[in-house]
């Protein structure tokens, strides 16, 4: 699944726009790079807290957030501990960099650091890009990659880890251009959720005060999901003006500037950015998608006692497309025919295959896991060649015959 949502990715940005190219850049770069980028001298820290008592350790804004949704409740104050009641320490900042070591010695000069986010690669390959591209303002690096964060905090399943996927987008404009290109990347991305099955009234844009904007962001918009636990960013869109590529080109010494061939400008480009977790999309898309229905899918009366589960995927993103199922597996001539269709369909699908209980539970097992199309072998299938088609959403069947399978399910799951 999660690699189906980094290809809905992919695709939107590289397929669909012809202007925008792919990258895959080093994960270990030179420190020097993240002292141009301002990740160790402009704040790339979180505030620290310890408790006196037990030695819990906090990020402080993480406690003064508790204490802001709670101010009812009878949570203890941010100067306690809101495990055990003890003094908290003066906060202190903890860079989030991951120190690591290159080559055989592990000494000042073999220090380095594990990437806190991937589009300080692209900066680094702008101009090679540029030239073997031959590319012209305005245009898109794309790349999806890990990054490393030491987080204080690790929560909410895998909405904040230390180790995580990112998919960013940096588009290189002319700078008075910027906030026309801001607010179509902001209006773009808002779209691809919606097209990918998100509820609307469960996403929402955030616009990020001045206070809280990052050290190289001149303007930042934050696309929101109702999780559980609460409205968490899942996305950004940011104005990065002309940070990175100006202190890059000022750290190494090279003139990066764009020169423009028509009005004869040399300048540094702005960047607009769209910065997604591909694991909070992950989060992002199982949530919504999670249904708990109470009989109301089935027509037995023992069943209709039951929650049924529905996981309603978007057919893209679905990891199983569909399943094959024999009718009743103690009969060898259906398993046999379903191995078949099973066969016939696996080179063009992801296929599940399933034997096991009555065919109910087996349509309710692949409603569970998001499967949009389930392939039903049964009795009339051995005469006529043909088999029960059922959607997952609507639970209707229809016959297909076998030899025209895979092409009613790519058109059903809109597959070229």
């Amino acid at each position: 699944m999660k690699n189906n949502i980094k290809k809905a990715w992919w695709d939107e940005m590289i397929k669909n726009h012809e202007n925008i190219v792919g990258l895959d850049a080093a994960i270990l770069m030179n420190p020097k790079v993240w002292q141009a980028s301002g990740h160790l001298t402009a704040g790339f820290a979180d505030e620290l807290v310890e408790c006196k008592k037990c030695h819990h350790r906090f990020r402080k804004d993480f406690l003064e957030k508790s204490e802001e949704d709670n101010e009812s409740s009878s949570l203890p104050s941010v100067k306690e501990c809101p495990d055990c009641g003890g003094g908290l320490t003066p906060p202190q900042k903890f860079n989030l960099m991951m120190k690591t070591f290159v080559g055989s010695v592990e000494d000042k000069a073999s220090e380095t650091y594990l990437r806190a986010e991937t589009c300080q690669g692209i900066y680094m390959n702008f101009e090679n890009v540029l030239n073997s591209m031959r590319l012209k303002i305005p245009f898109g690096i794309a790349q999806i990659g890990k990054a490393f964060r030491n987080e204080i905090n690790p929560k909410d399943f895998i909405y904040r880890t230390r180790e995580f996927e990112q998919m960013e987008m940096q588009w290189f404009c002319y700078p008075k251009d910027a906030d026309k290109f801001f607010d179509y990347w902001k209006t773009e991305r808002m779209k691809w959720y919606l097209n990918l099955g998100i509820k609307k009234e469960n996403l929402r844009f955030r616009e990020v005060v001045k206070e809280e904007l990052a050290h190289y962001a001149k303007r930042a918009v934050d696309i929101e999901y109702n999780f559980p636990f609460g409205w968490k960013e899942i996305e950004g869109i940011h104005n990065r003006g002309d940070w990175d590529l100006s202190n890059h080109s000022k750290h190494s010494g090279q003139d990066i500037k764009y020169f423009d061939d028509e009005t004869k400008e040399k300048y540094y480009p702005y960047i607009i950015e769209t910065s997604v977790g591909a694991d909070r999309s992950f989060l992002t898309f199982l949530t919504d998608a999670y249904q708990e229905i109470e009989g109301a899918r089935t027509k037995t009366t023992k069943a209709a006692k039951e929650v049924e589960t529905v996981l309603r995927l978007d057919k893209k993103i679905a990891p199983i497309k569909l399943a094959v199922l024999p009718l009743v597996k103690n009969k060898p001539e259906l398993v046999k025919k379903a191995k078949e269709v099973f066969e016939l369909l696996k080179p063009h699908f992801m296929c599940s295959y399933d034997e096991v209980d009555s065919i109910g539970r087996r349509y309710r097992r692949q409603d569970e896991v998001g499967t949009p199309l389930a392939i039903t072998i049964d009795f009339e299938t051995l005469e006529k060649n043909d088999v029960t088609l059922r959607d997952r959403d609507t639970m209707k069947q229809e016959r297909v015959k076998i030899e025209d399978l895979v092409k009613v399910i790519k058109e059903k799951l809109n597959v070229l």
